[in-house]
């Protein structure tokens, strides 16, 4: 048995941590960018002991080889669309060699477990520096949509209830929640195009009241401007009612000012 938990879990979590703040990182530049992003949110989790402890019994793996578990450290990566989950996997793959090796890829979304249950993992290796030195660990990667996720969920509160004997009238209600689950991904995928338009124009049009916003308080406590109040009636005005084109060309107009006062966003 493992004495010392704390020193062994240290590189699983730091892993986590990392590769948390790596792909919430790319859905950031997507969003900076004004683009959509196929990712729409990461977790993160180091399985609990007693959960390595009950796999590495099943799996009659050594207490000294815990190593060989793959899933000890595992991210999500949630889609909305099940297209996204292919635009996921690529940038993953974009990755292998560099700050990840992929060791494995299992698709259960074109391979569906008996459950029913879809989504695609990715098992790598990814190395991290603790204060205890250099150390190469397995790291699980599961990447699913919105409905996959809120089904798995389901199942796994289940499964823990009747400790993984779900009873068989539950298993079927089960199974075909999950192809009404997936029934639901191929209808937003009919969609998916208008759906990204509408996301993307919301995006674009946050970021630009962001922008606005910004540069009316840096105009209104620089002092030298005296008509902050027209502006901010205007920029309420096309906020409210203008289009797109509206705002990108005001926000122009309080770039011009900034620089007609000589003013710097920070």
């Amino acid at each position: 048995m493992i004495k010392n938990w704390d020193k062994f879990l240290l590189p699983y979590e730091q892993a986590v941590q990392e590769l948390k703040i790596k792909f919430r990182s790319i859905r950031k530049e997507f969003r900076d960018t004004d683009e959509y992003s196929p990712i729409e949110f990461v977790t993160g989790r180091v399985k609990k002991i007693s959960s390595i402890i009950e796999k590495a019994r099943i799996r009659e793996i050594p207490f000294d080889n815990l190593e060989e578990l793959e899933d000890i450290a595992g991210i999500r990566i949630i889609c909305q669309m099940v297209e996204d989950i292919d635009k996921v996997v690529k940038l993953i793959r974009n990755r292998n060699g560099k700050d990840l090796k992929i060791v494995e890829e299992r698709d259960y979304i074109n391979n569906i477990k008996e459950s029913g249950y879809r989504s695609y993992h990715i098992i790598i290796k990814y190395f991290v520096h603790t204060a205890f030195g250099e150390k190469e660990i397995f790291a699980e990667i599961q990447i699913r949509t919105l409905a996959m996720n809120f089904w798995a969920t389901i199942e796994h509160s289940l499964n823990y209830k009747f400790d993984k004997n779900i009873p068989d009238d539950i298993k079927m209600r089960l199974k075909n929640a999950a192809e009404a689950a997936f029934m639901l991904d191929k209808e937003m995928s009919k969609i998916r195009d208008e759906i990204v338009d509408a996301q993307e124009l919301f995006i674009i049009k946050s970021s630009l009241i962001a922008k606005i916003l910004k540069k009316v308080q840096l105009l209104y406590f620089s002092g030298n401007f005296d008509n902050i109040d027209k502006i901010q009636k205007e920029f309420q005005d096309i906020r409210e009612k203008g289009s797109v084109e509206e705002l990108r060309n005001m926000n122009r107009k309080l770039e011009q000012l900034m620089q007609k006062y000589y003013l710097e966003e920070q």
